[in-house]
């Protein structure tokens, strides 16, 4: 894909639809992993014994492992020369990971197995998944980058409707029970996953195997700097910042032992205390001019991070952090409020459970298809007020569940939520890569997704409490809160004025070459 030699000042050539297809082929894979995991993992919690109320903090696999890996990867791939390239070595890797843990998780023989599984495969999708952000932005002129996240969007769709309906199909077209004795995992699940660990390690295979990275020369003759710039000394962490986190997260933890509240509480609290002391010691190296750290430089880059990206850290937690709810509830409240059961052994529990599969696969294939409309309404409308619409939009959906009781006209706001989804994964990244510097592409897009998994980890901690004590027998005041915190996000978007806010960067992707 990429020419041997450029002239000095050259732009990136413009990639046909053929390479543009390659280089985001493989998240069509992992993909399938995520959603597979999305649409499972509580159904099989709850086989193996979990509660509803416990199913928050057993997902705090994937907001804890996204917090650590993402940044450190990002780190790394900006740091990477290999043979293979700078991103693709953390492509395959995650994906090799990822593939095992996909076969063996449906086989937990118990609870505990399945959440130690969660974290081995959260952890490997996020090795694969954090450089593929960065990959558009390496190998994209910014005249393409749009279309670029637009291609990567239809395939996270296309990969999430073929793993979300993968259960229902091996039932009802194959014959596959999609029921088990009570403990065990139904064969439809099982196969699913098998399937699922064969098409994670393909996809990324392809990309792998199909494309080819600039070199350092070939970038800096495109004008881009690939030596990683060390840590700003006006970016030292501030140390009165630092001591208030020390000092609240203690304060949690107290508050939370002195008042018998929920034990996933205690998990905010330690995180915002390690935090303050990781600042603290950073700041402390910095200040004594020694070389920086690798969490020194990531804590320098997060406090030195450009203002696109602060305006839309707050537009990322507040829609993560609806998705996340949605995610986490969607089995526990169609099952119960749409299908009329909440024990995992009965045929309706299943037959529910196969539903939020389908359910899934429909909101993912809105958004495979709307990611491709997407440029050529930016064009129109500015990136910042498409993403308003579309979030108010999938925010009204979410509440609707509320009001509606058959399975059959919960089709209709998946369409709502499928255009949001899409609008976020598409419209904050191509905001944010032309608001950053190349040479930092990778730590940046990593930082940038402390503010999906912070809300992740906020809603694992949280949500459990407040649904035992505040709403224990209404599940579906979840879906409320979290159509709440999606047009709360659509609202923040008002106040976005990067340079690439009011319309998309290059032509629309109706006209634009290929």
């Amino acid at each position: 894909m990429a020419s041997s030699a450029a002239a000095p000042g050259a732009r990136k050539p413009l990639l046909s639809f053929l390479g543009l297809w390659n280089i985001s082929f493989g998240f069509f894979g992992i993909q399938i992993g995520f959603a597979l995991q999305s649409a499972n993992v509580s159904r099989i919690f709850q086989t193996l014994g979990a509660s509803i109320d416990d199913l928050p903090i057993l997902w705090v696999a994937g907001p804890v492992t996204g917090l650590l890996v993402q940044p450190v990867i990002g780190y790394m791939s900006d740091r990477t020369w290999w043979r293979m390239g700078r991103r693709r070595p953390y492509f395959l890797a995650g994906a090799i990971l990822a593939s095992f843990a996909l076969i063996f998780m449906p086989n937990a023989p118990v609870l505990w197995v399945a959440a130690g599984l969660l974290w081995i495969l959260d952890a490997s999708i996020n090795v694969a998944m954090e450089p593929f952000r960065a990959f558009v932005g390496d190998m994209l002129d910014d005249r393409q980058r749009t279309k670029g996240y637009a291609f990567q969007t239809a395939f996270i769709g296309s990969g999430a409707v073929v793993a979300s309906l993968t259960p229902a199909i091996l039932t009802n077209l194959f014959g596959v029970d999609n029921t088990a004795p009570a403990g065990a995992i139904p064969d439809s699940v099982r196969y699913a996953f098998y399937g699922g660990a064969a098409a994670f390690l393909a996809a990324v295979l392809w990309t792998v195997l199909s494309t080819r990275e600039y070199s350092p020369r070939q970038l800096a003759d495109f004008g881009e700097t690939v030596e990683h710039a060390p840590a700003r000394p006006d970016a030292v962490p501030p140390t009165g910042f630092a001591i208030a986190c020390i000092l609240v997260g203690t304060a949690n933890v107290a508050l939370v032992a002195w008042l018998g509240l929920d034990k996933p509480l205690y998990i905010l609290g330690f995180g915002l205390a390690a935090f303050g002391a990781a600042q603290i010691y950073s700041a402390w190296r910095m200040r004594q001019r020694a070389a920086p750290t690798m969490l020194g430089q990531i804590l320098s880059d997060l406090w030195a991070m450009p203002p696109t990206m602060r305006q839309l850290a707050l537009i990322q937690f507040l829609s993560w952090f609806a998705l996340f709810v949605m995610w986490i509830y969607a089995t526990p409240v169609v099952t119960r409020y749409q299908f009329g059961s909440a024990d995992p052994t009965t045929q309706s529990y299943n037959d529910g459970a196969d539903w939020v599969g389908v359910l899934f696969a429909v909101y993912n294939g809105i958004a495979a298809l709307y990611a491709f409309i997407l440029p050529g309404l930016a064009a129109r409308l500015g990136l910042a007020r498409l993403h308003l619409a579309n979030l108010a939009l999938g925010g009204l959906a979410l509440a609707s569940f509320a009001l509606i009781r058959s399975p059959e006209l919960l089709l209709l706001p998946m369409v709502g939520i499928g255009m949001a989804w899409a609008s976020i994964l598409t419209v904050p990244y191509a905001i944010l890569c032309g608001a950053l510097p190349q040479a930092k592409l990778g730590i940046y897009m990593g930082l940038f997704n402390l503010f999906i998994v912070l809300p992740q980890l906020v809603v694992s901690a949280v949500m459990g409490t407040l649904s035992r004590h505040l709403y224990p027998d209404a599940p579906i005041v979840s879906f409320l809160i979290a159509g709440g915190f999606m047009v709360a996000a659509g609202l923040a978007s008002l106040r976005l004025n990067g340079p690439n806010a009011a319309a998309p960067p290059g032509e629309p992707l109706a006209t634009q070459r290929s």
